[in-house]
């Protein structure tokens, strides 16, 4: 078994100078790739290849691809940051490389070891460095590592065969609109996950279940879907891609605990262990939608939010449901919200000081 290097033969761009200044100026959000990706390949018999960073282009596969059949795939979601210095970093990439590993575990896939993790990053970004982009705002380098089974046959079993893709796609906001109140729909007729599921792994059938969802909040004017869990349809999962958290007026932070249907979430953790800091009570239990809601009217909760990788944290102003409506504090972006997001932000571009240890450095 060869040890992943990731190794990368200079090769010309795809994309030229001034196309790829184009797209920086106005990316959007996973919209435009970068030059090159990394991939590796695992066998059963040989293990792990070396890897490589090639030109980014498209993946050649058999009809009879076990993804294409049986979804075995997994995939995960970070960035890379300019520094003013020039330099490049990431957040939290050690805990990105151990959620998968336990997305692998889950979907009977090939666990990618954290140093050849880090490594493939590393050698895929120092390809595409000048895709990075110097913030003017909060502008970063999505970096997409993915996992699917490859190997041609038609049968319910692991496949034998496995390949591991990094790319990346220069990325600005998240939401179109910026960081703004978000509208939220209670779904109460479709989940995310169930128990004993795959809810806390992060593959692509839980994104493709909560579709549905997503295309009901938006018809009833909302910006995203809250799911509840799958046994009782009582109480709060999680959005279609992000947790959700509630401010107490009396400094508590209420977050649902991870109980197997809720994917454990990097920014989720890092937002527990900042609030830590701040003095906040953290709660992880189950929450009742039934009970919040009652917070919310009462004014015993002030402030909601979501978070996540892409948008890191964004505020709810309103939930909606067929029952009715209900609007968080007075429906804006709440003060520890922002300072809590405006932290974790400032600690990933390197503006403050990274007491957490837990930036790495690419580039």
């Amino acid at each position: 078994m060869s040890a992943l290097a990731f190794p990368h033969t200079e090769q010309a761009r795809r994309i030229g100078d001034d196309e790829r200044a184009r797209i920086l100026a106005d990316s959007g959000f996973g919209t435009y790739f970068t030059d090159f990706m990394a991939h590796a390949t695992w066998t059963a018999d040989a293990g792990w290849d070396e890897g490589e960073v090639v030109p980014y282009g498209p993946i050649q596969l058999s009809p009879a691809s076990a993804v294409l059949h049986y979804a075995q795939e997994i995939f995960e979601g970070l960035k890379a940051f300019r520094h003013a210095d020039g330099s490049v970093w990431t957040f939290r990439p050690e805990r990105n490389a151990e959620r998968m590993q336990a997305s692998a575990r889950r979907l009977a896939l090939p666990e990618l070891a954290t140093d050849a993790f880090l490594t493939s990053l590393t050698a895929l970004v120092a390809a595409d460095e000048p895709w990075v982009p110097a913030p003017t705002t909060e502008e970063s380098l999505y970096l997409r590592p993915f996992m699917f089974a490859s190997e041609e046959f038609l049968g319910v079993r692991a496949s034998r065969r496995v390949e591991y893709y990094v790319i990346a796609s220069p990325a600005g906001a998240y939401f179109p609109r910026g960081v703004q109140p978000l509208v939220v729909w209670i779904s109460d007729e479709y989940s995310r996950a169930g128990a004993g599921g795959t809810g806390a792994a992060k593959c692509g059938g839980n994104y493709a279940s909560s579709l549905l969802g997503k295309a009901e909040a938006l018809e009833h004017g909302a910006d995203e879907v809250l799911f509840l869990d799958s046994e009782t349809r009582t109480n709060i999962d999680e959005l279609s891609g992000m947790n959700v958290f509630a401010i107490t007026a009396d400094g508590r932070l209420l977050t649902p605990s991870i109980t197997g249907s809720i994917l454990e979430g990097i920014t989720r953790e890092s937002v527990l262990a900042l609030a830590a800091d701040r003095g906040l009570e953290r709660v992880e239990q189950r929450l009742a939608m039934s009970d919040v809601l009652e917070q919310v009217s009462s004014g015993e909760i002030t402030e909601m939010f979501a978070c996540g990788t892409a948008a890191v944290i964004n505020p709810i102003g309103e939930f909606r449901a067929l029952g009715g409506s209900w609007t968080v504090g007075d429906g804006g972006s709440g003060k520890t919200t922002l300072a809590l997001r405006q932290e974790i932000t400032d600690i990933q571009y390197g503006r403050i000081p990274d007491r957490h240890g837990w930036m790495t450095r690419l580039v």
